[in-house]
């Protein structure tokens, strides 16, 4: 087959560019098709059937899974095989459908509350009021206002397409379901304080959940945001937490006094025990000193009474003369004491 060149030619050379006439634009649609009509093919028309033919079933055969992703493959609607990233092939004329699934892509779900990032079918999806979803009982029987995220993939391509009819509605269901499972079994405080611990939870029975039901869905991980309590409650509920705090803070001070007043206390008594522990240990020995003494004394005074007896009268009048003032020593032989009763008393006579 053969382009009319020389024509085409012609037109180029009397439609210069800048010559203000329409040589700046390209060829029309209309004139290649001219061109293609006029062409001459070996063969006629059985020959550009059958390119066409082949075109058609080379692209049928041949498709390219991209980095990160796996093609299913369907025969006659039978799963068969699962197609890895790179150029494939597979059976033309529909025999076998391809369903491609991405795996690297990480997938996400909203409860309660809309952020807006969500596409069309998860905004239509979660056109339910959202405060009824995040509205949750707690352990202690209050109401709790839980608003989280789930973020996940897609591991097993052939569970998430054949197991399950809906599975991102079961996904929704489920996490809902351990969500409020987990947060039921908790405290309103708790809800509040501890969400880290909270996801984690609900993490881990969520994960248990999709794989008893094979989904073919793997959590990536559970986000909770800001929890709180419904807004017509919020004045009465921060009255609670102001009380309750001001509770610590006395039970705080309480054991502060508490552990300075009772190790002081132990310390007095267990000084006041050792002191009089030093005391009786100290009575002891001087009563065992002073009866050794005794028995020493007796031993002595037994093989000497006697001189033991005397120095005895001795040592005793010893102590006892020095405090006894002015002393008289009468005679035994002596009649008369008349003279001696004003002994000591002359000078305050005389005077």
């Amino acid at each position: 087959m053969s382009w009319d060149w020389e024509k085409l030619k012609e037109q180029q050379q009397h439609q210069r560019p800048g010559s203000g006439g329409p040589g700046n634009i390209p060829p029309q649609v209309d004139d290649l098709v001219k061109q293609f009509k006029n062409m001459k093919i070996p063969g006629g028309p059985l020959i550009a059937i059958l390119v066409v033919l082949l075109l058609f079933i080379g692209y049928s055969i041949f498709f390219t899974i991209e980095s990160g992703s796996v093609g299913v493959v369907q025969r006659f609607g039978k799963f068969v095989r699962i197609a890895q990233p790179g150029p494939n092939f597979k059976l033309p004329f529909g025999i076998e459908k391809v369903t491609k699934v991405r795996q690297d892509r990480i997938y996400k779900e909203e409860f309660g509350f809309r952020s807006g990032q969500q596409d069309a079918r998860a905004r239509y999806a979660n056109r339910q009021d959202t405060s009824s979803t995040s509205l949750m009982l707690t352990g202690d029987l209050n109401v709790a206002v839980v608003p989280w995220i789930v973020q996940y993939r897609i591991n097993e391509p052939y569970n998430f397409l054949f197991k399950v009819n809906d599975v991102r509605k079961l996904l929704i269901d489920l996490a809902e379901a351990s969500m409020r499972l987990v947060v039921g079994d908790r405290s309103i405080n708790e809800v509040i304080s501890k969400r880290d611990e909270i996801a984690v939870e609900s993490q881990r029975v969520l994960q248990i959940e999709l794989d008893k039901a094979e989904t073919g869905i793997k959590i990536v991980t559970v986000e909770m945001k800001r929890t709180n309590v419904p807004g017509p409650v919020q004045p009465s509920f921060n009255e609670v937490n102001q009380a309750t705090q001001e509770k610590e803070k006395m039970i705080y001070e309480a054991r502060e006094d508490y552990n300075k007043a009772i190790p002081a206390a132990k310390g007095e008594a267990e000084r006041t025990i050792k002191a009089a522990e030093g005391y009786a240990l100290d009575r002891v020995n001087r009563a065992k000193g002073d009866a050794s003494r005794f028995t020493q004394v007796y031993l002595e005074y037994a093989k000497a009474k006697d001189i033991t007896k005397r120095r005895l009268y001795l040592e005793t009048m010893k102590d006892v003369l020095p405090k006894m003032g002015n002393k008289y020593i009468v005679d035994k032989n002596q009649k008369n004491l008349l003279p001696l009763l004003n002994l000591g008393k002359q000078d305050g006579v005389i005077k």
